[in-house]
């Protein structure tokens, strides 16, 4: 089967096909004599997986692991649970965080009067300069690589 027909069952791009074999994360498909890739059922339930792994949460590094994890003829359901609940704790961190920045932004939203003054209460507390108070930057996760992190209340 051609990369588009693949493409078209499981609601996946070309591109996004071609990636996931470029990673190593399907198993690679046999090559037909003018060079294209022949798809088989065992690439369109890889595929699946993936995405719908990718659906409720897991990273790609993830997915590719719970792939693997089907793969593995000594695979317990213990090992996938676990990883699972992991991942439901990462989702009820990120949802609090979310919910600590909205509350902060309705508070800067109520605060600015949305006229065509040029002081702006949203600016200056972003800038830190504000009498809101300051604003807590230390518990979120958005800006891994750097030490500050976005607004939380």
């Amino acid at each position: 089967m051609k990369i588009q027909q693949v493409a078209e069952k499981t609601g996946l791009t070309s591109k996004t096909i071609r990636f996931y074999e470029q990673k190593g994360l399907i198993t690679p498909p046999h090559r037909a004599e003018n060079g294209y890739r022949d798809y088989r059922e065992q690439h369109i339930n890889e595929l699946q997986m993936i995405r719908r792994a990718r659906l409720v949460g897991f990273t790609l590094e993830e997915s590719a692991d719970l792939l693997a994890l089907s793969r593995d003829p000594s695979l317990r359901s213990a090992d996938v649970k676990a990883r699972a609940e992991s991942k439901l704790v990462e989702i009820d961190e990120k949802i609090a965080e979310l919910a600590a920045m909205k509350t902060t932004l309705q508070a800067l939203t109520q605060a600015c009067p949305g006229d065509g003054d040029a002081q702006c209460p949203i600016i200056e507390a972003l800038r830190g300069d504000s009498e809101l108070g300051e604003l807590d930057t230390s518990s979120s996760s958005c800006c891994a690589s750097e030490t500050e992190s976005p607004l939380t209340n």
